[in-house]
């Protein structure tokens, strides 16, 4: 996609999604940490219903350790993969508890260091709770992305690293939220309404999902 064509992609989705913002509800970076690491293969509604529950028993590393794995494990039982994720978030609150005084570190090296924390989640994590500018590429963005042209690649970094490069740094954070919303809402997996949708002018498959 030419320059021209991403920058006016880039303002129709500022258009259409300016008002959305991250889906997970959190009060602290740790919540959203602990969020978005339960969000894999899992709703932001659905997340956001346990961790309603969960942040009032244990919103800290050191109380999410008194609550134990077992505990955590019934806590977070509907967002699947629970045995994984219990155990993922329990060495995480001991990592943070042990090298960061209960901090949630800044850095992508630092947040991928610890267990169950990859780049998406780090990106999230750095954008939503600490204004870096950062693109996560979850399921929505690697595939509206790549279906509009503002990435071409099947693989996930290749696609961040695109869209990193094709999309203003300033935009990032945001452009990655609207990305994701167009994916919801509009752009769906098995059956995009191409017709009712703001970027076929712009759209590089425009009118094959039809």
């Amino acid at each position: 996609m030419k320059q021209e064509k991403i920058k006016k992609t880039i303002n129709i989705l500022k258009e259409n999604y300016k008002e959305y913002k991250c889906g997970l509800n959190f009060d602290s970076p740790f919540e959203l940490l602990v969020a978005t690491i339960l969000s894999a293969q899992c709703t932001d509604e659905r997340v956001n219903k346990v961790t309603k529950v969960l942040f009032k028993k244990a919103n800290t590393p050191k109380k999410i350790l008194e609550l134990g794995e077992e505990g955590l494990k019934k806590e977070i039982k509907s967002c699947g993969l629970a045995n994984s994720k219990a155990k993922n978030i329990i060495l995480t609150c001991k990592t943070l508890i042990d090298e960061y005084d209960s901090n949630v570190p800044r850095t992508m090296e630092e947040l991928t260091a610890l267990n169950g924390v990859g780049r998406k989640t780090a990106n999230v994590v750095m954008s939503n709770a600490y204004g870096v500018p950062a693109i996560a590429v979850d399921t929505h963005v690697q595939r509206v992305s790549n279906r509009i042209g503002l990435a071409k690649s099947k693989d996930v970094l290749k696609t961040e690293k695109q869209l990193m490069e094709n999309i203003p740094r300033d935009y990032w954070s945001d452009a990655h939220h609207w990305i994701i919303w167009h994916g919801r809402k509009v752009c769906l997996a098995r059956k995009p309404n191409c017709i009712a949708c703001c970027l076929k002018d712009v759209c590089e498959q425009n009118g094959v999902n039809k």
